[in-house]
């Protein structure tokens, strides 16, 4: 079992406060975060963008990791996650996460490609854990 960890502190409340965010390994460290850096352009981050990086992160390493078990040594992949924030109610739900993945696989045929892909988009654990639609864009590149 491996067990991460991140925080959050918000200082002030709703559109006025403002917040950090900091994670364990130190790869974020007090970033900031608040109503403007999620729904203005002030910069910072936002829970959006870090599903979003964590999904197209965990994809990647996913699908690299099938690619390897199908005896695949040599490859890159670049994968883009959009993750949609959409008012519902009097709140917000994340209603979609957009897979997009181009990938350099010597040897490999286009739908064995595909099929692998798939494979890694449903049984990523980032994946598993969104209860969103989630949408795939794979393209295998020569």
């Amino acid at each position: 079992m491996t067990i991460n960890t991140a925080s959050a502190r918000y200082e002030g409340l709703g559109k006025d406060g403002k917040g950090h965010v900091s994670t364990a390994s130190g790869a974020l460290d007090n970033q900031p975060y608040g109503f403007t850096t999620r729904f203005e352009d002030e910069p910072g981050t936002n829970p959006e963008e870090l599903i979003a990086a964590a999904h197209a992160s965990c994809f990647t390493m996913a699908l690299s990791f099938a690619l390897a078990r199908e005896g695949h040594t040599v490859g890159s992949i670049d994968t883009s996650a959009k993750v949609t924030l959409e008012k519902e109610g009097d709140g917000f739900t994340i209603t979609r996460s957009a897979l997009s993945t181009k990938a350099r696989v010597p040897g490999i045929a286009k739908d064995k490609f595909k099929d692998i892909a798939a494979d890694a988009k449903v049984n990523c654990p980032i994946s598993k854990l969104l209860n969103t639609e989630i949408t795939l864009e794979a393209t295998l590149e020569s």
